[in-house]
């Protein structure tokens, strides 16, 4: 059964959408089968993979979560072999609204992603960075989360509501729910203020925080303009080390590591 991580963080420009597109991709070439689903409506993941979300094609998330069709109908092969993806659209704004009258309606993804579980090794949910009913859905879907940190003190003080909703899902929908780790984002070595929140990181949640760091990297911020994830990109590049490092870590956490 594959593992369904969510990547949540209410905070817009903290590396979600690169780190989603960039393990997912990073887990394909070290040979585990891998889905990633773009749950956001800006489509950034979708675009980042050399795909329109301007598509006049009806095989998206949205179609999926308003029970027009199944995943399966909605997967589509990307360059990398091992890895699939289903793509989003800005139709996802609505489904708030849509979905008000469904029964169950935080359940919604996972009963619809259930059936791909045995087909892939994990699968990766690029959340939108809101906390509103399709990111709700994410994390009920999900098995665990992994939560972009940029190291800036503002980005720590906005943790708190994430985690809050985190407990909530926990207390209701999904009690397994679980944190797979903080990643430390678009790191600037040469900036006291990144070795600070670091530092405060894992002093306060210890070994919860990856080992790996991201790092600020002209070659990774170039890739999603290419559609490419960075190892297709520049596989020799800071940023395709990292995300190589971080898959390796996710993968030794998960009990499978790269031999």
């Amino acid at each position: 059964m594959g593992k369904i991580i969510a990547i949540a963080n209410q905070k817009g420009g903290v590396g979600k959408t690169t780190t989603a597109i960039n393990l997912a991709a990073s887990l394909a070439v070290l040979d585990r089968k891998v889905l990633v689903i773009d749950a956001d409506p800006q489509a950034n993941t979708t675009s980042g993979l050399n795909f329109s979300p301007d598509s006049d094609e009806k095989r998206t998330i949205y179609e999926v979560m308003e029970g027009k069709i199944s995943a399966s109908d909605a997967l589509i092969q990307t360059e990398i072999a091992n890895l699939h993806m289903i793509p989003s659209h800005i139709n996802l704004v609505g489904v708030e609204i849509e979905m008000l009258e469904v029964p169950e309606r935080e359940s919604v993804l996972r009963k619809a992603l259930e059936p791909l579980r045995a087909d892939y090794d994990f699968i990766l949910i690029d959340c939108s960075p809101s906390l509103g009913l399709v990111t709700v859905n994410c994390l009920a879907a999900a098995d665990s989360v992994i939560i972009p940190v940029q190291p800036e003190f503002f980005a720590l003080e906005g943790l708190g509501k994430l985690l809050q909703t985190i407990r909530l899902v926990q207390d209701g929908v999904n009690p397994a729910l679980t944190i797979e780790g903080f990643l430390v984002t678009m790191f600037d070595g040469r900036t006291r203020v990144h070795t600070q929140v670091v530092n405060e990181l894992r002093e306060h949640f210890a070994d919860m925080v990856f080992r790996t760091i991201i790092q600020r990297n002209i070659r990774l911020s170039e890739a999603p303009s290419h559609g490419k994830p960075i190892v297709l990109y520049d596989i020799m590049s800071t940023g395709a080390g990292n995300y190589l490092n971080l898959a390796k870590e996710v993968l030794e956490k998960n009990g499978t590591p790269v031999e």
